[in-house]
């Protein structure tokens, strides 16, 4: 199960449970987590829930939103995060059973960067010593350090994924979606995650005031199954998702 710990001055107030698609936070008495104090807005965050994953969402609050230290204005959740609001902490806490996947199985997010992706190679080659991050229209490389390796799918599991860049610098290039999350687009514009899941892969929008497009259709709020040879529209740029 997982929950929120609100705390004040290091004393717990009580644990709220993530068990719906939205928690709204806010000073208001209609929010699903109320917080009684000046330093908090009327309504002044949101934690939206698809599936397994959390994103918190700062809604233009007066004081702003802090996840471990840092405000921020949208915040993939880990478990283990402190969101700070005023003076009151909410941890977020991720409880696994034994037979599901440890938090450390969850990669990190891969943002898209022009340059970093390689053609798809034809033999098995080595991961790389870190994991490039590039985003499309960006020609800023950043890298950060290698995740654990994944373990090997189950028999059940969905076939390798991979995307093809359509259009752009990078057009022709292709990216092996091996990770269990990796993030596309560019930050402050439009960014979507895909999700490899056991039963497929997953795009849902994160960022950014228009939602992606597949097959010229713009998706929902809810995660959208991506089907074989579906063209993506992401931040003007076109990508095929396709099974290898």
């Amino acid at each position: 199960m997982t929950k929120l710990i609100l705390s004040l001055d290091g004393m717990v107030l009580r644990e709220i449970p993530v068990d719906r698609e939205k928690i709204m936070i806010g000073r208001k008495p209609h929010n699903d987590v109320q917080i009684d104090n000046l330093a908090v807005s009327g309504e002044h965050a949101v934690i939206k829930s698809i599936q397994n994953d959390s994103f918190l969402e700062d809604l233009q609050s007066t004081n702003g939103t802090m996840v471990n230290g840092q405000t921020v204005q949208k915040h993939f959740l880990q478990d283990g995060d402190v969101i700070e609001i005023g003076k009151y902490k909410l941890k977020y806490v991720r409880e696994v059973s034994s037979k599901g996947p440890s938090p450390e199985d969850f990669e990190k997010t891969m943002v898209i960067r022009p340059g970093a992706v390689k053609p798809a190679p034809t033999v098995q080659v080595a991961e790389p010593a870190t994991v490039p991050k590039f985003n499309p229209g960006d020609t800023t490389i950043e890298h950060v350090a290698p995740a654990p390796e994944p373990a090997p799918a189950a028999a059940s599991g969905p076939r390798p994924g991979a995307i093809q860049v359509l259009n752009g610098a990078n057009a022709g290039k292709s990216l092996e979606l091996t990770k269990n999350l990796t993030s596309l687009g560019k930050p402050g514009v439009q960014v979507a995650i895909i999700t490899r899941r056991p039963t497929g892969y997953f795009i849902t929008h994160v960022e950014g005031p228009t939602h992606p497009f597949v097959n010229g259709e713009q998706i929902g709020v809810q995660a959208h199954e991506l089907r074989d040879h579906d063209v993506i529209e992401l931040a003007g740029i076109k990508m095929e998702f396709f099974y290898k």
